[in-house]
């Protein structure tokens, strides 16, 4: 944060606002790929619920056990049909060897993110957030996503909100402390809400 401050005078004001900025790390593998899966376009609150059914119903947690327990398990737990099917792919690619979720942890990001989008139905985002919140990687910044547009056009004034290209460009300003960054206006996104999380996960 003190290298953001000083290469970028813009964001002292937004760091000012934020107050704490949350440094939340998830254990990384298939259960916290799943929490972020859960966590897609549904609210804090349905996630929540929908995830506890989940450790309640496929337990242990492990692509074996998700596949094993079988439709009627998923739609009790709530999941939707894309996502039933994205964690079905998912489980399957884990349990042949096609991907490694340690590996992933370990290699550079833009092959990390090719790797997990190979998936059917894992997006940039989920494999971003991925990265930020389970790999701990330091420079990942979540274009996709709308609490960091949010954040970004009131942070810096601007007239519009960026979309996914326009705030990839502007973050590389932050490279290589991305992943810093992205939290950084979350929090800040959280201070315009009053308080409320804009965490994904």
């Amino acid at each position: 944060m003190k290298y953001l401050l000083a290469t970028d005078p813009r964001l002292a004001p937004i760091a000012a606002k934020a107050s704490e900025i949350p440094l939340r790390l998830e254990a990384p593998g298939f259960e916290g790929l799943v929490r972020i899966i859960i966590a897609q376009q549904v609210s804090r609150a349905s996630a929540q619920a929908i995830t506890t059914r989940f450790l309640k119903h496929v337990s242990p947690v492990s692509p074996e056990r998700y596949l094993e327990v079988g439709e009627d398990v998923w739609r009790q737990i709530g999941l939707s049909r894309p996502k039933q099917k994205t964690m079905r792919e998912l489980s399957g690619t884990l349990v042949d060897g096609r991907l490694d979720l340690d590996e992933i942890c370990r290699i550079e990001a833009g092959d990390a993110v090719a790797k997990l989008t190979s998936v059917h139905g894992i997006g940039p985002w989920t494999a971003e957030v991925y990265l930020l919140f389970c790999a701990g990687h330091q420079d990942i910044f979540p274009d996709g996503d709308l609490a960091l547009q949010v954040a970004v056009q009131e942070g810096l004034g601007m007239e519009s909100r960026p979309d996914n290209k326009a705030l990839r460009i502007i973050a590389k300003d932050w490279s290589p402390w991305r992943g810093v960054a992205a939290r950084l206006f979350w929090a800040y996104y959280a201070y315009l809400k009053q308080g409320k999380s804009a965490l994904p996960v």
